[in-house]
């Protein structure tokens, strides 16, 4: 009986919270994943709205209303792999929608293979992690505008609501919508980076406790700093480390791994020319991260200038605040002119107020009020 609203392969952490997302939002979910705990998991949340999990394609295909619309959260190196397992049993007009991290040049390759065998593609970013698949995330969806259309009203009923208004718009053609979530992630990486470097400054130019420093970065986001990664970043310096007893900010190394998209950004702004020194700064410092053998002992050898202490601590607080925010800001306008820049190379007629609208909510580096 073909009567499920929307299919969702994958049932992963991300995919089996998007769907109870949509389950709770009154669409009903077939969901499909060979894992049968992750099945089970997720049936295990029927409460929440009407859902089903399947072990098969046939089944899974065969309970789908038509034209299908058809959900992949799965790796990006099995995306194709994907596709091709459900290709030979699709219909002309059923939609394929990949919600991954995937480049933006494969949603390219995707889209116009698909179309010339008459399917529709979306590639859609998502932001917000776990807690924004669940509860409510910023939608970046690329695609057919008929393939938008087919998913307009769950895309906009599941997506985070800021003054009422859903965190989600048609981002423009093929790769347009996983182009806008790369640079989206690039921005995180520069704004994480520029976070980290303030706690640097307070830390040892300011003097400032972890107590402090939470009071400090509390205080912030509730002005115009105020984003997630603000909150969490206050967050963790009231932390206790259960096994030790010690604040958890002390324990953690200082070395960071990353997932490809800030390395993406970077490239894609050389390949059209946009200097982005905020962003590329924030990927050459994950990178050196790695290397720590190499710089604890560098760092035996070349101690560096001493350092200063700072004579007031609520003044020089100040200072960095505003630097910070200023950082902030810049660090925006690089990677909306690399959008500018991207849409005009790639004709994606990208409106740039939309997107600065989308990522105020379910995002974890919603832009300055």
């Amino acid at each position: 009986m073909r009567d499920y609203y929307i299919g969702m392969v994958g049932l992963g952490v991300m995919g089996g919270s998007l769907a109870r997302n949509l389950a709770r939002h009154g669409f009903s979910v077939a969901g499909y994943d060979l894992d049968v705990d992750k099945r089970a998991q997720f049936a295990s949340h029927s409460q929440e709205g009407r859902i089903a999990s399947f072990a098969d394609t046939a089944s899974f295909l065969a309970a789908l209303e038509v034209p299908r619309r058809i959900i992949l959260l799965v790796p990006a190196s099995v995306v194709d792999a994907a596709i091709g397992a459900l290709k030979p049993h699709l219909a002309p007009g059923d939609l394929l929608i990949d919600l991954g991290n995937s480049l933006f040049t494969e949603t390219e390759r995707r889209s116009t293979a698909l179309e010339a065998e008459g399917l529709l593609f979306i590639g859609s970013g998502v932001s917000g992690g776990e807690r924004g698949a669940l509860e409510g995330p910023s939608i970046m969806p690329g695609g057919q505008p008929e393939a938008y259309r087919l998913v307009e009203a769950a895309l906009s009923a599941i997506a985070a609501k800021v003054n009422g208004e859903a965190c989600v718009t048609y981002i423009g053609p093929r790769g347009a919508g996983h182009y806008v979530k790369t640079v989206h992630n690039g921005i995180e990486y520069g704004v994480m980076q520029l976070i980290a470097e303030a706690y640097d400054l307070l830390k040892r130019v300011g003097g400032a406790s972890n107590a402090q420093l939470h009071d400090l970065f509390s205080a912030w986001n509730r002005a115009e700093l105020a984003s997630f990664l603000m909150e969490i970043s206050a967050a963790i310096f009231a932390y206790q480390d259960s096994k030790t007893g010690q604040a958890l900010i002390d324990l953690i190394l200082d070395e960071a791994q990353q997932k490809g998209t800030g390395k993406w950004t970077t490239q894609s702004a050389l390949d059209l020319g946009v200097p982005l020194h905020s962003i590329n700064a924030a990927v050459d410092a994950r990178i050196i991260s790695a290397y720590r053998a190499q710089r604890v002992a560098a760092a035996q050898i070349f101690r560096g200038p001493a350092i200063t202490p700072a004579a007031d601590l609520a003044t020089f607080a100040e200072q960095v605040r505003q630097a910070l925010y200023a950082a902030i800001l810049c660090t925006y306008a690089q990677g909306f002119a690399l959008l500018q820049a991207a849409s005009q190379e790639y004709s994606y007629a990208l409106n740039l107020a939309e997107i600065a609208r989308i990522w105020r909510g379910g995002a974890s580096s919603a832009p300055p009020c």
